[in-house]
């Protein structure tokens, strides 16, 4: 079978016991072997399989027990009680002949349908908005997986925001700055708050709403567990197809925020047009 193919409908029900699964990278690359070698995955033992995989056979059975099952010998009796009997070839995985990578990507354009259907309802992205553009200065926290998001949604907001603090580095020095941001004006914070959450945004988070912060978060579901019930909660999902989690859906609706913040702010197209003069001015960018 050639690599990166999902064979049948097999790799199709392997796919579905993965699902909403919060695996951890090295779990998903147990995933992503067995759906590869899906006709064979209910023989294989788990010596084969952490081999076939380049994992520990103890990150094995910590597989099956994430999934659900007392070990992975018990895994791979539900394989093959579940696997189906011969049917009509399809092209190679039982979703009109997509393979691994092309499900992955369809699953982000369903994560970003599901987005614009939340963003009918306007109204909390238009307050969040308000929110964020009164706030001087405006901190912005995310960290380890979130922090890409925090600095591209600061590095926009800077130019029509007067005053934007990125806060993508965890460490004793968190809470000075957020106490810094605190003494200084700031009246909300934006949180990037996507899996795996480390500890370290939960308790910035917790001393962001003691020194009086309204806290805005952008999470990966409306159950994430740094949110609380006083945050405006802004949920958009994550892809868990591929090794390591996408985030198309979370910078779609940073760039949202963005334009909804953009709407409070009077001054925002002046400042973006001062931007542009000044770059083309010192020649900034290759025309």
């Amino acid at each position: 079978m050639r690599t990166g193919a999902v064979s049948g409908s097999a790799g199709a029900r392997l796919l579905k016991l993965f699902e909403g699964r919060r695996l951890t990278p090295t779990q998903r690359r147990i995933a992503h072997c067995l759906v590869r070698r899906a006709d064979d995955a209910p023989f294989l033992s788990s010596v084969e399989l952490a081999e076939l995989a380049g994992v520990s056979q103890p990150s094995v059975t910590r597989f099956a027990v994430a999934l659900g099952f007392d070990g992975y010998p018990a895994l791979r009796r539900h394989l093959r009680e579940e696997r189906p009997g011969p049917g009509p070839a399809d092209g190679g995985d039982g979703r009109d002949g997509r393979n691994a990578y092309q499900q992955a990507v369809h699953a982000e354009i369903e994560h970003l349908r599901r987005l614009a259907e939340q963003l009918a309802d306007p109204g909390p992205v238009a307050e969040a908005g308000r929110l964020l553009a009164a706030s001087r200065p405006l901190p912005v926290l995310g960290l380890r997986a979130a922090a890409a998001q925090a600095r591209g949604f600061a590095y926009f907001a800077a130019k029509v925001h007067p005053d934007v603090r990125l806060l993508d580095e965890g460490g004793s020095m968190l809470a000075d700055r957020l106490d810094a941001a605190v003494r200084a004006g700031a009246s909300a914070l934006l949180c990037f708050a996507l899996p795996r959450h480390p500890r370290e945004s939960a308790a910035a988070l917790d001393h962001a709403r003691e020194a009086g912060l309204r806290v805005v978060t952008v999470a990966d579901s409306a159950f994430a567990p740094v949110a609380r019930p006083g945050d405006l909660l802004l949920p958009a999902a994550v892809g868990t197809a591929l090794s390591f989690d996408t985030a198309c859906a979370p910078m779609m609706l940073g760039r949202v925020l963005l334009e909804a913040m953009c709407d409070e702010l009077p001054d925002a197209q002046a400042r973006l047009e001062e931007f542009d003069a000044r770059a083309a001015e010192r020649g900034l960018f290759v025309e």
